[in-house]
């Protein structure tokens, strides 16, 4: 036995090294555009030749074109497109938006800049929708994906392992997540300043964010046990954290990585706060959606583990009955 558990932690302990580096530096360092949406507008023969010089890029931009400034403006304003470049006779114009991401923000500046230079041209640059001045890099914001995984690990992980079940353990988590993004909502709003917006508005996607992960997490170890606390915690740890693009855009990370990130809590809850703090709500309904299943679902399964394990026990034979029927 102590063989086989010295096997164990030798083989394990590589492995989970392994796959941990994986997650987060294979990411990192593929880091580049891929189908980014950028827009364009201006007259058609001056956007063509923006178009053609973007595209030899192959695969970096999804162009959209707009009819004028405005559009391409507006555009930026409900998230459709990161950025736009507005060609004209005295060289192109680049709109971009730091609140949605400081990293493609910067990425474009150089792209187009590097463009125009060749072509002679000077750009100049708008942010259209700015990043605070408290944190400019989007570094605060990309930071708190991490310490809201963990509080929705340990949100569910406790409620599970002291016993909780049924509607006090819905309760439980419904309340801890309620009053976490509450404190968040103080320290990132209030206090740092690195997120803007309505303070309910931005401490409700704190506490729905907590709640999908840690609701998840229970109602794993709801139906599987320990063993699903542990798949749930790997999940979001492995795959949820690296996988989010909060510190640069999903768009900029290898696929299906931004895909998959935005299907789990921690991606779907910073694509929803970017929206909520910066852009006055716009795009804000498919994140939203994203955490409320993983909350509804996750709360369903600890219903129904509850009821479960409650229906086992009450199956099963009292033990101070059992020998007296068998007496009998």
């Amino acid at each position: 036995m102590d063989s086989r558990r010295m096997i164990a932690v030798i083989v394990l302990v590589p492995v989970l090294v392994g796959l941990a580096l994986w997650a987060f530096a294979w990411p990192a360092a593929r880091t580049a555009p891929r189908d980014l949406p950028l827009g364009v507008a201006g007259p058609p023969a001056a956007i063509a030749q923006v178009e053609q010089r973007l595209t030899q890029r192959e695969g970096a931009f999804e162009l959209h074109r707009y009819a004028d400034e405005d559009a391409a403006r507006g555009a930026i304003e409900n998230r459709t497109v990161y950025g736009a470049v507005i060609a004209g006779d005295r060289g192109p114009k680049l709109l971009t938006a730091s609140a949605a991401s400081p990293a493609v923000a910067q990425l474009l500046q150089q792209a187009v800049a590097g463009q125009a230079s060749a072509a002679g041209a000077p750009v100049q640059v708008v942010d259209v929708v700015p990043a605070p001045g408290t944190d400019p890099r989007g570094a605060a914001l990309g930071a708190s994906v991490l310490p809201l995984a963990l509080a929705g690990i340990a949100t569910g992980a406790v409620a599970t392992l002291l016993g909780l079940r049924g509607a006090r353990a819905v309760a439980a988590l419904v309340g801890a997540a309620a009053l976490t993004g509450l404190v968040a909502g103080a320290i990132a709003h209030s206090w740092l300043g690195v997120v803007t917006g309505d303070w309910w508005a931005v401490a409700g996607v704190f506490g729905l964010s907590i709640l999908a992960v840690g609701a998840g997490i229970a109602g794993l170890g709801a139906l599987l046990g320990r063993a699903g606390l542990g798949l749930g915690g790997a999940v979001m740890m492995l795959l949820g954290n690296p996988f989010s693009g909060a510190s640069s855009a999903p768009e900029m990370l290898p696929q299906p990585a931004g895909a998959i990130g935005q299907w789990l809590p921690p991606g779907a809850g910073a694509s929803l706060l970017r929206s909520v703090s910066f852009f006055d709500g716009a795009a804000a309904t498919g994140p939203a959606l994203t955490l409320t299943w993983w909350a509804a679902l996750g709360l369903g399964a600890v219903l129904l583990g509850g009821a479960l394990r409650q229906r086992t026990q009450g199956d099963s034979p009292a033990p101070d009955r059992a020998p007296a029927q068998a007496a009998a």
